[in-house]
């Protein structure tokens, strides 16, 4: 966990990122790319965009947006509500009926750090490995 808790100002910039994706019963995937936390209005704007590779399959480009408050909540595009990072670290999540959202937010190395999301559910059986590597330490 981080040392003391971090500022929405601390993930300021840009990021490496890579992501593994293990799925149960189907072949991992691979995301490779960058995200940026940019201020925008009352927080800031999330954006990541890279490369997803899928066995068998062509690379594909991918991206995700989010908006992060101050409070370190973090919204969909659309203003739902996601989830709240736990300022040193720590477990969270996101019920979306009919499955479960399960995230470790580890700040242990920062500036670097790693999310781990498990989600459960009918049709759903993943867990979401992801490192982010600060470019503009």
């Amino acid at each position: 966990m981080a040392t003391k808790p971090l500022k929405l100002a601390d993930f300021e910039g840009d990021w490496t990122l890579t992501r593994r994706i293990l799925q149960k019963d189907a072949p991992a995937a691979r995301f490779e790319g960058t995200a940026r936390w940019l201020p925008d209005g009352d927080g800031m704007a999330y954006h990541e965009s890279g490369t997803l590779t899928l066995v068998g399959q062509p690379p594909m480009q991918g991206e995700r947006r989010y908006r992060w408050h101050e409070d370190l909540t973090v919204w969909f595009e659309d203003g739902r509500f996601f989830h709240q990072v736990p300022g040193q670290g720590g477990a969270t999540g996101h019920w979306c009926d009919p499955d479960l959202y399960r995230v470790q937010y580890r700040f242990g190395r920062w500036p670097d750090f790693e999310t781990v999301w498990r989600v459960t559910g009918p049709r759903k059986n993943y867990a979401m490995i992801s490192n982010f590597i600060r470019l503009d330490a």
